[in-house]
């Protein structure tokens, strides 16, 4: 079929493992070969069966984690679906958009063997974004997370199903940043301020230290009934995060309403201006949101896709999303970017300079699915999940 359009240091016989596990997959998998501009990919099916899966990461023995919405997190061991799900995890209420959400390992996973992750928590009836950590123990069949901590619990929650976020990243600082969304509160309930109060989570990411405290240099620890934690206000609903390796700076991009779909820099206190400002319209109507595109003292996306595409996933080539250099078996998309879309159902690569977008590419159009994750392996080649009933862990890897 054609068509056009944290990596971890570990010793040397654990990279060899891992390698060999990610690439030992069965001769039976499904392949489907696609035409880029730049390279001919394969597309190979490693695991199938999972209900709407929305994360993936690598440890360094070849095993993988995937989230599942509905509250499973699940084990990908020498290209097989491990049966029993990750025991020991916090309750992960799958509501609306909300349920099991990201999974990531720390940059210094073979040191400290944290795993971190985020969901939807249910407190008093109402709904919101927590994160948690633990250690992966058990056994190779009956996996199960032990010494577990919850780090962080948005406040306040809310009733409504909508815009939980969540992506987490950490910098080569130290620092976990973990974006939300505004948690889609109806404006007829006077809540479509959310992402711009200081006193309230929603709409905004946050930085922690690894252990859940607060840096005392977060912008707004000394501001009167601010959140500490906060970091950036004015986001919409952020879906894909990742470290820029050549700058350190955390990327992120967020769904906009009938467009808007923005990519943009964290930078400490900024607004993005959700939702004062945004090239987005309103369901159904098409009508003005706010006060149009821009305002001072409100940043401009670094860029944006109007129609929305539904961003989903984002992945720089040649690092492990943390700013750990991975191999990059796509060599022309050396510092290219991946982007992943829902509504788009696409890969979308796109070409920097600097910390400018200068060219982009739509790839596999409508031919994997609604893509909910990107993530550079440790064997080089580029892994996605399909948003799906029965959802998808795929490689992407070039064709020879």
């Amino acid at each position: 079929m054609i068509q056009s359009s944290r990596f971890i240091s570990c010793a040397a016989i654990g990279v060899v493992s891992s390698l060999v596990a990610l690439t030992a997959m069965t001769a039976s998998a499904q392949t489907r070969t696609f035409n880029t501009e730049q390279h001919k990919v394969n597309a190979i099916t490693v695991v199938k069966g999972l209900k709407h899966p929305w994360a993936v990461a690598f440890l360094p023995d070849g095993r993988m984690l995937v989230t599942e919405r509905g509250g499973n997190m699940r084990v990908v061991d020498g290209g097989k679906l491990v049966d029993a799900p990750i025991a020991g995890l916090p309750k992960a209420t799958e509501f609306g958009q909300g349920g099991l959400l990201d999974v990531v390992v720390h940059p210094k996973y073979a040191e400290n063997g944290w795993i971190y992750w985020s969901y939807n928590a249910v407190e008093g009836g109402l709904h919101g974004t927590e994160v948690a950590r633990g250690k992966l123990g058990g056994t190779r069949d009956k996996p199960a997370m032990t010494d577990v901590q919850v780090l962080f619990k948005m406040s306040p929650k809310s009733e409504r199903g909508f815009h939980f976020g969540s992506r987490i990243v950490f910098d080569r600082d130290g620092y976990m940043y973990v974006g939300f969304g505004d948690r889609g509160d109806s404006p007829a309930k006077g809540a479509n301020q959310r992402s711009q109060q200081l006193n309230d989570h929603a709409g905004k990411t946050i930085r922690l230290f690894d252990d859940g405290r607060v840096p005392p240099d977060n912008p707004f620890v000394k501001t009167k009934d601010a959140k500490p934690e906060i970091y950036t206000l004015g986001n919409r609903n952020i879906q894909g995060a990742a470290l820029n390796p050549r700058t350190n700076k955390v990327w992120t991009h967020e769904h906009g309403p009938q467009g808007g779909d923005e990519i943009n820099i964290l930078t400490p206190g900024t607004n993005f201006g959700w939702p004062v400002i945004t090239y987005g319209a309103n369901y159904g109507t098409g009508s003005k949101i706010g006060e149009g595109t821009e305002k001072a003292g409100m940043a401009q996306p670094l860029h944006q896709w109007t129609p929305s595409i539904a961003v989903a996933g984002m992945a720089f080539l040649g690092s492990d999303g943390n700013g750990v250099t991975r191999p990059n078996n796509f060599s022309k998309w050396n510092g290219n970017v991946l982007v992943g879309a829902l509504a788009g159902q696409m890969v979308v690569r796109l070409t920097l300079d600097g910390d400018k977008v200068v060219a982009q590419e739509r790839m596999f159009v409508r031919e994997l699915g609604r893509v909910r994750d990107v993530r550079q392996g440790p064997d080089g080649n580029v892994y996605v999940v399909t948003d799906a009933p029965d959802g998808e862990l795929i490689r992407l890897e070039p064709a020879k």
